[in-house]
């Protein structure tokens, strides 16, 4: 007698999407009262200076058309590069162009933004989506390898290049230190809502047209000729005029001669890595076993978790019971590599899966703000860029070392993988209780931390 077994394709409840909706809109909204309780300046205060928020709003309008055109070229990964007919191993080394770019250029590109201005870096940033928006519109086969090394650059920038233009403009133009806080979580949050609205915009694009084989490319030179043309016009600048010999000296002593620059830097270095392993294995672990998802579906719950987890930084950083970013970041550490490990070495269904990856998206929300935080407080404006373009070199290193591996020769497993960013997490929240015991006395004489 034979057995028939029905098979279905997992979809996330569509009631998920609207928790999620709801729960950002309450913190958002909730935010202001919790502020006012410990009297603190806000985006919600209606006494902050004019010009700041017109500089906030600037800034976040051109971050949230960068993070459009990343989002717009993230949607498709393999499937983009399987209509044009490349196979499995083809795919990996895609990956390993990109991430052999960003070891090296990942140094480069950050020095050289704090001597010529973050400004003209970002202008690059443009030119590169422009350029691969170019080439993959005329060209019916577009090369694997040098779009894969413009892409990756543009990644290099977009990682800390507004971030540190913002930084360094809002210094200059005097304005409030610890306003700082509500853009570095706003820039979370616009990320990750621009990332979703670009899958959206995309599947609206192509619709059930499965045989298209290109991304929208028209729609990527568009973005990127508007961004560039609001960073031309719209940003002000003037770079510094410090040598290379002079600021080798300075990055010598304050980066390299700083211990706690060193265990801020480890911290961000082991979150990348971490990160870089999940978005290469989640899609293999939650279709393991043969099973069914609609993986588009499941990527905008990260998104919005991580949304949430952006305006979690604002309620525990302000307000009568705020906590030092460095105790929160050792718990959101923690809490991490608990999750990441009972994905590695225990077999989950699919929603419970799903739920674990929502969280680690929620706590990474958190501490992506928190980071920033700490940096501003403990790394010299003018060599920002180079110590983030620093810190993302190991973790590059680490994450082409797990893709050829594990992805193209096979030698260690997807739960290894994990286990090794799961190391990485616990040695992060180390770095984080090591700095809360030395960073007593921070670069900057900031509010109380």
């Amino acid at each position: 007698m034979g057995v028939v077994i029905e098979s279905s394709v997992w979809e996330p409840n569509p009631s998920i999407y609207i928790f999620l909706f709801v729960c950002c809109c309450c913190s958002i909204f909730i935010f202001p009262h919790v502020s006012n309780l410990n009297r603190t300046s806000t985006i919600f205060d209606h006494g902050i200076s004019s010009s700041f928020l017109r500089f906030q709003r600037n800034f976040l309008f051109i971050y949230s058309l960068a993070s459009v055109m990343e989002g717009l070229w993230s949607v498709f990964g393999e499937y983009e590069l399987a209509s044009y007919g490349i196979g499995r191993e083809d795919m990996v080394m895609s990956l390993c162009y990109g991430y052999t770019t960003a070891l090296f250029a990942a140094p480069f590109i950050g020095v050289l933004s704090d001597l010529i201005g973050q400004k003209k870096v970002s202008l690059i940033f443009c030119i590169l989506h422009f350029f691969v928006g170019v080439v993959k519109k005329i060209s019916d086969q577009p090369s694997m390898f040098m779009t894969s090394i413009s892409l990756s650059l543009a990644n290099t920038i977009f990682s800390f290049s507004f971030e540190t233009w913002m930084v360094t403009q809002h210094e200059k133009q005097g304005h409030r230190l610890d306003s700082l806080n509500d853009t570095y979580w706003l820039m979370t949050f616009f990320e990750s809502a621009c990332f979703i609205a670009s899958q959206m915009f995309v599947n609206w694009l192509i619709g059930n047209n499965m045989e298209k084989n290109t991304a929208p490319s028209s729609v990527i030179i568009f973005f990127a000729t508007i961004c560039f043309t609001f960073i031309s016009r719209g940003w002000s600048e003037t770079p510094g005029t410090a040598s290379l010999k002079e600021y080798g000296l300075s990055f010598y002593a304050y980066i390299f001669g700083d211990k706690r620059i060193w265990l801020l830097a480890w911290a961000q270095t082991c979150l990348h890595f971490s990160l870089g392993i999940f978005w290469i294995l989640w899609a293999p672990t939650v279709v393991a076993d043969g099973r069914e998802v609609q993986l588009g579906l499941i990527y905008p719950c990260f998104l919005g978790s991580r949304m949430l987890g952006s305006t979690a930084f604002p309620c525990l950083t302000s307000g009568p019971s705020s906590l030092r970013t460095e105790d929160c970041l050792v718990f959101a550490y923690i809490i991490l590599a608990l999750l990441m490990s009972i994905v590695a070495y225990d077999y989950q269904e699919i929603g419970v899966l799903v739920t674990l990856f929502c969280l680690f998206h929620a706590c990474v929300g958190f501490i992506l703000p928190s980071l920033a935080r700490l940096r501003t407080m403990y790394v010299p404006n003018e060599l920002r860029g180079g110590m983030m373009g620093f810190s993302l070199a190991p973790a590059n290193t680490a994450i082409l070392l797990s893709v050829v591996q594990g992805g193209y020769y096979r030698n260690v497993g997807n739960a290894a993988l994990m286990a090794f960013a799961v190391l990485g997490l616990l040695l992060a929240a180390g770095c984080m209780h090591a700095l809360k015991q030395w960073g007593k006395q921070p670069y900057n004489n900031w509010h109380k931390q």
